[in-house]
């Protein structure tokens, strides 16, 4: 096994960086970035038009529904837990569909999607790093810079994808016209109802999906409840539970950074998780398999409670691999034996 094989089966590594001993996340600049810049301001005019000038229940109809469906298959199963952690395996015909629905969500294309997520993943990791990469930087100013800008460290990680991700034509293909990929769902959209439906089915969803984004992982990096801690890193993460239903399960970001090579983010019974409910239903139909969760995941030497939660009674599994908070601080591997994480 190569050592890109090693580190693609790694359930806790940043799979697509070389970071070497000069790497530094702490120092650099951010500085604006046109592409993003002006694609996701267009996108801001053009809900602000669907809002004022084009505004009809069968245009945010048609906005919930491919709001929630791009999300769902493109975003949460494709390119986060598919494409940036490999927690499960999929057939090449389904995993390229998962990726062109993940372009849909506008946010960019998937090579750049990769390296966005690893280098703040990678950072968050250090003792220190830049706050545009821990979203500790004042509302407006951390819009700005995540919406707009990008971060030009000083002593960057090199950017190394895996061979299953760079050696792949398709996704290059997505990634040089990700913006051109929006062109046939809009004019499909306004063929069958005109302007109003181009504008919600487009303009809206990216704008909406893209901000959201940003305003949920701001939030998980900051404040909310939490369940675990990762000794080791200088940024913790935090649950957004409001969010759960809204994006797909990846508010449970507390559980993410615990476990990232999960593809189950929601870990308890009452924790709704609708990407992971997709991938056990092609599990099920035998089109993905190697489902990776807590339950068949290594130990974590770094990973311990946070808290000791208030007691109890205990909820009824969905599932033998349903997992409850730990009763206290004990190791991954004790909580793995007796069932639980």
């Amino acid at each position: 096994m190569t050592q890109a094989d090693r580190q693609d089966h790694d359930p806790y590594a940043v799979h697509h960086l070389r970071p070497g001993p000069q790497a530094n996340a702490e120092l650099g600049v951010v500085v604006w970035d046109p592409v993003h810049s002006l694609w996701n301001g267009a996108m801001l005019l053009g809900a602000v038009a669907a809002v004022v000038l084009a505004f009809s229940w069968s245009g945010v109809a048609v906005f919930l529904g491919l709001t929630g469906a791009t999300l769902l298959v493109g975003h949460s199963v494709g390119f986060h837990r598919r494409l940036i952690h490999g927690s499960f395996e999929a057939p090449l015909w389904l995993d390229h569909l998962l990726m062109w629905v993940g372009t849909l969500v506008g946010m960019s294309g998937p090579l750049w999607m990769i390296r966005a997520h690893d280098v703040r993943d990678w950072g968050q990791r250090q003792n220190r790093c830049h706050s545009y990469l821990s979203n500790q930087a004042g509302v407006w100013r951390d819009y700005w810079w995540n919406l707009h800008c990008r971060l030009e460290l000083a002593r960057p990680p090199i950017f190394a994808p895996l061979p299953r991700v760079a050696d792949d034509r398709f996704y290059r293909f997505l990634e040089r016209t990700w913006m051109l990929q929006q062109l046939p769902v809009a004019l499909l959209l306004f063929w069958l109802g005109g302007a109003s439906w181009l504008l919600w089915g487009v303009c809206v969803r990216v704008c909406v999906s893209v901000t959201g984004h940003w305003w949920i992982g701001r939030l998980a990096h900051r404040q909310g409840p939490q369940t675990w801690l990762v000794d080791g890193s200088g940024v913790q993460a935090h649950d957004v539970p409001w969010a759960a239903v809204p994006t797909m399960g990846e508010a449970w970001h507390n559980n993410h950074h615990a476990y990232p090579g999960s593809a189950r983010i929601g870990l308890y019974a009452d924790q709704s998780d609708w990407g992971f409910v997709l991938i056990r239903i092609l599990e099920r139909g035998g089109l993905v398999w190697n489902v990776r969760t807590p339950d068949n995941l290594p130990p974590r030497p770094a990973l311990r409670a946070a808290r000791r939660p208030t007691p109890a009674p205990p909820a009824a599994p969905r599932r033998s691999s349903t997992q409850t908070p730990p009763a206290a601080p004990a190791a991954p591997a004790a909580r793995r034996r007796s069932g639980r994480r």
